[in-house]
């Protein structure tokens, strides 16, 4: 029998990947046999002629049969990468998307140009990556994080601990502002960030099948026109911002200019901004609290 070597599996599964329409096949490929070996990505490039144990080719048969079948590779190894930070989760929370990374971007930008101790608040915060990643990338951050789903948060709290933050992110469970507990939480904020359910029921109706098999409906759905979370958003933020303080809300591909409207329609909030991805679809809607 011919020897597998780490190379010769890459290959293979690459190529079996892209026969079964599983999105990304060379990197669905590296994520399922760096978690069997225990290696990095950058790794299996160095270990290119390591033979691969029959253990570990049985134990990946398992996983890549779970992936052909349009299982999300982020499940089945328990993790992902999101603005290169290791992030743990389950079914019972969303992928983060690369997409969300200009909102963490956007946010740590906003937050060095304000200077100094800043509070802020997370909004569906899910596994927690998005709170994550801006208080490990500004030191001065203090962050408070809310989900509905208590079971997010589970996964949310070994996000925070893994990457020692612990004194820097809460956690609550509650249902956007719902979480805040009035004279016993300090409810202003100077930045509000959120990546809330957007997807309206025809588009969840037409979402590919790993996502609408597999992901948490709720952590994706938000109404009739998806508009939903944001009516919401708009109408309560202003409450808990501090004037001048920023909020930053990641938008569906074209749904921009509604949540543009919706913050303009409070009255509360001026230097509203839109911005698209590199894709050139609306991703990212800000502004300023009166």
């Amino acid at each position: 029998m011919a020897e597998w070597t780490v190379q010769k599996l890459l290959g293979w599964m690459t190529e079996y990947f892209t026969d079964k329409g599983v999105d990304s096949p060379r990197l669905s490929a590296e994520m399922l046999l760096s978690y069997t070996l225990g290696l990095s990505r950058i790794e299996l490039y160095t270990n290119f002629d390591k033979p691969v144990s029959q253990d570990k080719l049985n134990e990946l048969r398992e996983l890549v049969k779970r992936a052909a079948r349009r299982e999300p590779v982020q499940y089945i190894i328990g993790s992902t990468e999101f603005y290169s930070l290791r992030i743990e989760l389950d079914k019972t929370c969303l992928i983060p998307r690369p997409e969300t990374e200009l909102l963490v971007e956007r946010a740590i930008e906003w937050l060095r140009q304000a200077g100094g101790q800043r509070r802020v608040c997370d909004l569906c915060t899910g596994s927690g990556c998005v709170a994550v990643a801006i208080a490990k990338n500004y030191g001065q951050a203090e962050v408070i994080a809310t989900d509905i789903s208590d079971d997010a948060l589970k996964w949310a709290a070994r996000n925070v601990e893994n990457h020692e933050l612990n004194e820097k992110v809460r956690l609550l469970c509650g249902d956007l502002f719902d979480a805040l507990i009035e004279n016993l939480d300090n409810t202003e904020f100077d930045l509000i960030v959120s990546n809330p359910p957007y997807v309206s029921r025809a588009e969840f109706a037409g979402l590919d099948e790993k996502v609408k098999n597999y992901e948490p409906e709720d952590a994706l759905l938000a109404g009739e026109d998806g508009l939903d979370v944001y009516r919401r958003i708009a109408k309560q933020a202003p409450a808990y911002l501090k004037k001048g303080g920023r909020l930053m809300l990641e938008t569906g591909y074209r749904q921009g200019q509604a949540v543009s409207d919706l913050l303009e329609e409070t009255g509360e909030f001026t230097e509203i901004e839109k911005e698209k991805d590199l894709n050139g679809n609306d991703r990212i809607v800000s502004a300023n609290k009166t």
